[in-house]
């Protein structure tokens, strides 16, 4: 998948050639820092792109339905019913002149039809199902009612409430603090577990990578630079920014270190250099990184990375 922003006259690439797959009951992240093309790519599933914005490469396949060859009304009936998205911000996400409960009972009587009066019963058993507190109060509060933890839940029971097989969550606890963070991964979990949905989760916090991934996705610039099991990935990164990444994590033990980081800033997507875009940062760069880009290859069976100096980088 390509996806591409006309500004003007111009226009430039913001996600290159992306493609995974993702099965039922597994969870996939994909990582990197703020700009690399993460949420795009989120958007880019559910057809939300901002004006501008187009997929002008590729397909998205949901089962045997590729969602850029339906028209507008098909991909409505199918937002929120098989594929779902759970927001970074939900007070923005949600609508402020509707309470929560109305909002989650107009999404079960858009897809799955019946009376008002059940509709607003599925809505109160949704939030139950993400163990809101008193349920059927929360119900009717408004958004700017609810705690930071409350609305993330509320917004989680309205990707849910149709039992979707995909869910895309962008960013689902960034404006959290550390306990609720942990408690909405853990609930999340939890609600994957007992329904079987596939789970893309786009975060920046390797923290939440290891707590939740099966499988990662490392991005950089608007492409895929690493992708291995969770565990691979951990144990023996391949590609230097990935290792960037992981020596830049906080750890208990280097209390009062310095905390290692990566030089420089991600490249502005409409001016990329020439050849690996990770090259001007990278501790091991060599001529040929800075004329030409390196393929995502398979070094280790399921661990792809897309570097010229893969053997060098221990």
């Amino acid at each position: 998948m390509r996806i591409r922003i006309a500004l003007g006259d111009t226009s430039f690439t913001v996600v290159d050639d992306m493609s995974f797959a993702v099965a039922p009951g597994e969870t996939l992240c994909i990582v990197g820092e703020s700009g690399c093309g993460k949420s795009m790519t989120a958007l880019a599933l559910l057809r939300l792109l901002p004006q501008g914005a187009r997929i002008d490469r590729g397909a998205i396949r949901l089962g045997e339905t590729d969602i850029l060859e339906l028209g507008e009304r098909a991909v409505e009936d199918l937002r929120g019913n098989r594929i779902a998205m759970i927001f970074q911000e939900p007070l923005t996400a949600l609508n402020p002149v509707m309470t929560v409960g109305a909002q989650i009972a107009e999404a079960v009587a858009r897809h799955r039809g019946g009376t008002r009066r059940k509709a607003w019963a599925a809505a109160v058993e949704a939030l139950r199902g993400v163990q809101m507190p008193d349920a059927e109060r929360r119900a009717k509060q408004y958004p700017h009612e609810l705690s930071g933890g409350m609305r993330q839940r509320a917004m989680i029971a309205l990707a849910l409430c149709c039992a979707p097989s995909v869910i895309v969550a962008d960013e689902p606890t960034t404006a959290l603090d550390v306990t609720v963070q942990a408690q909405i991964l853990g609930l999340m979990a939890d609600l994957q577990r007992r329904s079987g949905t596939a789970l893309l989760l786009i975060t920046h916090d390797l923290s939440v990578v290891a707590e939740t991934a099966d499988r990662v996705i490392v991005m950089y610039a608007g492409r895929r630079v690493e992708e291995a099991g969770i565990t691979d990935l951990f144990d023996e990164p391949l590609h230097p920014y990935t290792r960037g990444l992981m020596g830049a994590i906080p750890r208990g033990a280097a209390a009062g270190k310095r905390l290692t980081d990566i030089p420089g800033t991600v490249p502005a997507l409409w001016d990329l250099p020439a050849g690996c875009a990770f090259a001007p940062r990278c501790p091991l760069a060599t001529p040929r990184c800075k004329i030409e880009r390196p393929p995502l290859e398979e070094h280790r069976p399921g661990h792809f990375a897309a570097c010229w100096e893969i053997d060098h980088a221990g």
